[in-house]
């Protein structure tokens, strides 16, 4: 079976590449590969570029094993969160080159990098939870607080607004737009820059930074499963 995530390493540049042939759903096997691979990447001490296939950065959790509820469906939303929470406090910068669509939990993951660079072209990023009938996680609604413009929160938590690559810019969902054609070549560039950076001041600063999210998204992680698993 072909591996659902790539990681190729090049002059202390890690790139993590999601590509399940479809819509690079999250799902628990796609999780464990990521978490391998920024496993692979912190132990090379290597500046991260996270990116998917052409047109499709993530389009969110598997709804298949979603909808089938039980311990996988657990298991599989909190290691989604978690996955945010350990990209948010990466010891080493973390760029986003978001080739299309991100939706749901793909959103999530794109607000939890440090610098985050789209596609141009007709791509959606949006956090669709509630258009689809769902309450917004407690956890996706402090990964969207933390990043997110104030003007735009309460737009794209509670009412599912639809973005486009250039409008997300504004909103705080990205922070730079690019053709196509040279998204992969800004993305490592820009890591490039990062990687001149101090590491150990660049990870105690994200820290220190984030310090008040990071609490807040654990708590809400908690929260998320404590609710989910408590009798109907």
């Amino acid at each position: 079976m072909p591996d659902l995530v790539t990681y190729q390493l090049k002059e202390s540049i890690a790139t993590i590449t999601l590509d399940d042939g479809k819509v690079n759903v999250l799902s628990p096997r796609m999780l464990a590969e990521i978490n391998a691979t920024l496993d692979r990447a912190l132990a090379d001490r290597a500046v991260v570029v996270f990116t998917g296939r052409e047109g499709m950065l993530s389009a969110g959790f598997d709804l298949k094993v979603l909808t089938a509820g039980g311990p996988d469906a657990l298991g599989m939303l909190r290691a989604g969160f978690e996955l945010a929470e350990r990209i948010l406090s990466f010891p080493m910068p973390v760029v986003i080159a978001c080739n299309g669509h991100a939706v749901a939990m793909g959103v999530f993951l794109l607000l939890s990098g440090d610098y985050r660079v789209g596609a141009a072209g007709p791509f959606r990023i949006v956090a669709n939870e509630v258009a689809i009938g769902l309450t917004m996680p407690m956890a996706a609604v402090e990964i969207c607080r933390q990043r997110l413009a104030p003007a735009h929160f309460n737009r794209a938590v509670i009412l599912a607004e639809q973005y486009s690559p250039e409008d997300a810019v504004a909103a705080g969902f990205l922070d730079r737009v690019v053709q196509p054609s040279e998204l992969q070549d800004v993305a490592r560039s820009t890591a490039v820059q990062f990687g001149k950076l101090n590491m150990n001041a660049h990870a105690a600063s994200k820290l220190r930074a984030r310090e008040q999210a990071l609490k807040a998204i654990r708590s809400a992680i908690e929260s998320d499963m404590a609710s989910l698993q408590a009798p109907a």
